[in-house]
C-alpha cells in the first residue's frame, strides 16, 4: 500500500492560515483527502494485483468480430442446470509463461486507457486542486504579505492592550470604581459597626479583610512596562503594514485565479469521466497476431478490478462534482461582495472607536476572509487601527516612564523665580505631571497634539505656561481654571495664526509672550487676534515679521507697562501707534529696521528704558528729543552702525544706563561726561583710540566696558571715578596701566587680558575690593605682582 503520508508535502501549511480559510476552502480540502485516498488506493490495487486475465477464443474467426466477448460466455454454460454433470473444459495446450505474455499484450493493446490510468488519473487531478488551493500561499509575492498579516494579527489578538482598550472606549469597566466604592463603603461600614460590639469585633474585622480585595483594580486594566512597549511597537507595525498592502490588490487577483483554473478543472474533470466512465468494462475482446507463437490469435479477458473500478469512479466523479460546486459558490462569493473594501462600521458602533478607518485592496480582502472564521479576529485587530487606542496607549507608556518621583528631579527655579518643571520632545503628556501640586511654571516644547485632561487643575500653584512649538487643546471647563491662575503666558509656533484661540479669553494674564511668523499675506497687516479681553495684561512679547505694530496692541494700550517687537529682521513702518501706549515703561524694537530713532518714542512720558537692538541706525541726532522723556534711564543702542554721538548727549542727565556697544564709533564727545548720571557706560566692540578726559566728570559710574577697541592710553582722570566696579579693558593696545588705578576702592572686576601691557602696578594691592576672581589678565603679568598683592588678592 501507498501511504497518504507520502502526499503531506503538497499540502503542509503552517496551522496559523486556517484563519484565512473560509468554509467552502475547508471543505474542500476534505473533498481532495477523499479523492486522494481514491486514487492512492485504486494505484495501490493496481500495482500489486494481476491486472487481466486472457484466454484463447475457440470461435472461427469469421465469427469473432460479429459475436464479441461478452456473447461467447453463456454458450459455454449449460442451459440446463438442474441436473448434476461433469463439465469438462476445453484444452488450450498453452504454458504458464504464454498466459503471461498474452496478459501483458492484451492489457496494453487491447484495454482502454482509462480503465488502466484511472488511479493514476485521479491522484495527478487530486494534486492539482491541492496546488491550486493553496497556491497563493506558497507564492513569494503573496505569502510574504499572508505570513506577515497573520503574524501581526495573533499578536494584536493576544496582546493584553487589546482586551483593556476595548474594555475602557465601550465603557465595560466602568463599572470597576463604582464596585470598588461599594466595596470600600462596606468596609467602611463594617468597621464603624465594630465598636459597638465588643464581643465580635475580632471576627468582623476578619471578615472584612477580604473586601478589600475589590478595591484593586480588575486584572484588565494592568499593562506593565513591557507589554505596553510591545503595544507601542505593533502599532508601529499594523501602520506600516496596511500601508504597503493597501497599495495592490495581487492577493485578491490570486485568489480569484486560482478559483477559475479549479472550476475549469472541475469542468474538464467531469466532462471526460462522464464520456469514459463506461470504457471500464469486465470482458474485453482482444487481437492479436499470436498464432505462430500461441496458435491463437483472439482471446477474450477478464479485467479482474473493473467493477472496483467502476465504482471508485462513480465515487471520485460525485465528490468532483460537489468540490465544483464549492468553487461555483467561491466565484459568486467573490463577484457578488465588495470584497476589496472593508468597513468597520459595526466595529466602530459597539466599541465606541469612532476613528477606526476603513480600509481596501488585499487589506479588506484579508479582512473579509478572516470573517469567516471568526469575526472576533477584525474586531480585536481594529484597535490598533484607532488613534485614539494608540493615543491611549502612548499615555499608559508615558505615565510609567515619568513617575512623579522622576518628574520631582527636573524641577527647578527659572528666572523669575518660580519652581518650574520643563519637557522636551516626549510623545504625549504624561498624567503624572498633574500630582505635582507645586509646579508653579509649566514649560512643555516640542510636544504634539497635547489635550490638557481635567487633572490640570490639581496644579493649584501654576502661574507660568510655556508652549513652544506645542500644540494645544484646552477643554472649555479647565479655561476658567487657568484664567484665574495663570499669569504668564509664553507661546512658540511656525505662524501666529497657530496660537490657540482660548490664549486671548485667559482674562487674569500679566504677561503674554507670543513668537511666530505672519502669513505672507497678513504679514504687513499684522493682523493678531483681540488682546482686548486681557485687562490685567502688563507685558506684551512680540517676535515676528510684522509690517507695522498690530493693531491689537492699542487694544491694552492704556495698561502697558512693557512691550517688546523683535521683528527678525523686517522692516517695521507706521510706529504712531505707540503714541497711544501712555503707561508703557520699557520698550524694546530689536531687529525692526529702524534707519532712525521712531518720533514716536519721544512721547512716551512714562518711558523708562528703551532698547533699539540690532536695527541699521547710523545717526542718532534725534537723542535731543529724549529730553522729553525724564524718566528714561535706560537706553540701548547696541549692534547698530552709529559712527558718532551727538554733543547734544548731555541733555540727558536723568540717564543711568548707555548701551553704544557693537557699533563703529572712533570717538566720543567730551559732553558724555555731563551725564552725570550715568552709572554703566557699554562702548565695547567699537573703534575708539582714546577716552575723553571728561569721563572722570561721571562720579557715580559704577560699569565701564571700552573691550574690543584700539585704546593705547587711558586718561587719569577717568580713576576720579571712585565708585567704579567694574572695569572692562580687554583687547586693546594699552601699554601700561597707570598706578593711580589704586584709588578705585570699590573695584571688583578688572579686565585686562589681550593687551601689550608689561608690567601691572603694585597700587592694585590697594583696590580693596579686587580678589584673584575678579581679575581678568594672562598669568605672567599676575606673577609679576609682589608677593604681598598677591596674598592679599587670593584672601577669603
Amino acid at each position: 500500500m501507498i501511504p497518504v503520508a507520502e502526499f503531506k508535502q503538497f499540502t503542509e501549511q503552517q496551522p496559523a492560515l486556517k484563519v484565512l480559510k473560509p468554509w467552502w476552502d475547508v471543505l474542500a480540502e476534505y473533498l481532495t483527502v477523499a479523492m486522494l485516498m481514491i486514487g492512492v488506493f485504486g494505484c495501490t490495487l493496481q500495482v500489486t494485483q494481476d491486472k487481466i486475465i486472457c484466454l484463447p477464443n475457440h470461435e472461427p474467426q469469421e465469427n469473432l468480430s460479429e459475436a464479441p466477448c461478452q456473447q461467447l460466455l453463456p454458450r459455454r454454460i449449460p442451459e440446463q442446470m438442474g441436473a448434476l454433470q461433469e463439465v469438462k473444459g476445453l484444452k488450450n495446450n498453452l504454458d504458464l509463461q504464454q498466459y503471461s505474455f498474452i496478459n501483458q499484450l492484451c492489457y496494453e493493446t487491447a484495454l482502454h486507457w482509462y480503465a488502466k490510468y484511472f488511479p493514476y488519473l485521479v491522484v495527478i487531478h487530486t494534486l492539482i486542486f491541492m496546488v491550486c488551493t493553496s497556491f497563493w500561499f506558497k507564492f513569494p509575492g503573496t505569502s510574504s504579505k499572508i505570513e506577515h498579516f497573520i503574524s501581526i494579527l495573533g499578536k494584536c489578538f493576544d496582546s493584553p492592550w487589546t482586551t483593556r482598550a476595548l474594555s475602557e472606549v465601550s465603557g465595560e469597566n466602568q463599572k470597576g470604581p463604582a464596585a470598588a466604592g461599594q466595596a470600600s463603603a462596606t468596609i467602611v461600614a463594617t468597621a464603624g459597626a465594630a465598636p459597638g460590639k465588643a464581643g465580635e469585633g475580632e471576627k468582623e474585622k476578619v471578615l472584612a479583610e477580604p473586601e478589600k480585595v475589590v478595591t484593586e483594580p480588575p486584572v484588565v486594566t494592568l499593562l506593565d512596562k513591557k507589554e505596553g512597549e510591545q503595544a507601542k511597537a505593533l502599532f508601529e507595525k499594523v501602520k506600516k503594514f496596511r500601508v504597503h498592502v493597501e497599495e495592490g490588490d495581487i492577493l485578491y487577483t490570486m485568489y480569484i485565479r486560482q478559483t477559475v483554473l479549479k472550476v475549469c478543472k472541475f469542468l474538464a474533470i467531469l466532462v471526460y469521466n462522464l464520456v469514459y466512465v463506461e470504457k471500464i468494462s469486465f470482458l474485453v475482446a482482444c487481437r492479436v497476431e499470436t498464432s505462430e507463437v500461441t496458435g491463437y490469435a483472439s482471446f477474450c479477458c477478464n479485467h479482474t478490478k473493473a467493477h472496483l473500478f467502476s465504482k471508485l469512479a462513480f465515487c471520485y466523479i460525485s465528490f468532483v462534482c460537489i468540490y465544483g460546486l464549492t468553487c461555483i459558490y467561491t466565484l459568486y462569493w467573490l463577484f457578488h461582495r465588495p470584497l476589496k473594501e472593508y468597513s468597520f462600521r459595526s466595529v466602530r458602533e459597539e466599541t465606541g472607536m469612532g476613528d477606526i478607518p476603513d480600509v481596501k485592496n488585499d487589506f479588506a480582502f484579508m479582512l473579509h476572509l478572516i470573517d469567516q472564521y471568526d469575526s472576533l479576529y477584525s474586531k480585536r485587530f481594529a484597535v490598533f487601527l484607532s488613534e485614539v487606542s494608540e493615543s491611549r496607549l502612548k499615555q499608559l507608556n508615558l505615565n510609567h516612564e515619568w513617575t512623579p518621583e522622576k518628574l520631582r528631579q527636573k524641577l527647578q527655579r527659572n528666572a523669575a523665580g518660580r519652581l518650574e518643571l520643563a519637557l522636551c520632545m516626549l510623545p504625549g503628556l504624561p498624567d503624572t505631571i498633574f500630582e505635582l501640586s507645586e509646579v508653579e511654571s509649566l514649560r512643555l516644547e516640542a510636544i504634539c497634539d497635547i489635550t490638557f485632561p481635567p487633572g490640570l487643575s490639581q496644579l493649584v500653584h501654576l502661574q507660568e505656561l510655556s508652549l513652544l512649538h506645542s500644540p494645544t487643546r484646552l477643554p472649555f471647563s479647565l479655561q476658567v481654571f487657568l484664567r484665574d491662575h495663570l499669569k504668564v503666558m509664553r507661546v512658540k509656533c511656525e505662524e501666529l495664526r497657530e496660537v490657540p484661540l482660548w490664549v486671548f479669553g485667559l482674562r487674569g494674564l500679566e504677561e503674554l509672550h507670543l513668537e511666530g511668523l505672519f502669513p505672507q499675506e497678513l504679514a504687513r497687516a499684522a493682523t493678531l487676534e483681540s488682546l482686548r479681553e486681557l485687562k490685567q495684561l502688563k507685558v506684551l512679547s512680540l517676535r515676528s515679521n510684522a509690517g507695522k505694530v498690530p493693531a491689537s496692541v492699542t487694544d491694552v494700550a492704556g495698561h502697558l507697562q512693557r512691550l517688546s517687537l523683535h521683528n527678525d529682521g523686517a522692516r517695521l513702518v507706521a510706529l504712531n501707534s505707540l503714541k497711544k501706549l501712555a503707561a508703557l515703561r520699557e520698550l524694546e524694537l530689536v531687529a525692526c529696521g529702524l534707519e532712525r530713532i521712531p518720533h514716536a518714542v519721544f512721547s512716551l512720558g512714562a518711558l523708562q528704558e528703551l532698547d533699539l537692538k540690532d536695527n541699521h541706525l547710523r545717526s542718532i541726532e534725534e537723542i535731543l528729543s529724549f529730553q522729553h522723556c525724564r524718566k528714561l534711564v535706560t537706553l540701548r543702542l547696541w549692534h547698530n552702525q552709529i559712527a558718532y554721538v551727538p554733543e547734544h548727549v548731555r541733555k540727558l542727565r536723568s540717564l543711568e544706563q548707555l548701551y553704544l556697544s557693537y557699533n563703529k564709533l572712533e570717538t566720543l564727545p567730551s559732553q558724555l561726561g555731563l551725564c552725570s548720571g550715568l552709572r554703566l557706560l557699554d562702548v565695547s566692540h567699537n573703534g575708539l583710540h582714546s577716552l575723553p578726559p571728561e569721563v572722570g566728570l561721571l562720579q557715580n559710574l559704577q560699569h565701564l566696558a571700552v573691550s574690543y577697541n584700539a585704546l593705547e592710553a587711558l586718561p587719569d582722570e577717568l580713576f576720579f571715578c571712585r565708585k567704579l566696579r567694574t572695569l572692562l579693558l580687554g583687547d586693546n593696545q594699552l601699554s601700561q596701566l597707570s598706578p593711580h588705578v589704586g584709588a578705585l576702592k570699590a573695584l571688583s572686576r578688572l579686565e585686562l587680558k589681550g593687551n601689550r601691557l608689561e608690567a601691572l602696578p603694585e597700587e592694585l594691592g590697594n583696590c580693596g575690593g579686587l580678589k584673584k576672581a575678579g581679575l581678568l589678565v594672562e598669568d605672567t603679568l599676575y606673577q609679576g605682582l609682589p608677593a604681598e598683592v598677591r596674598d592679599k588678592m587670593e584672601e577669603e
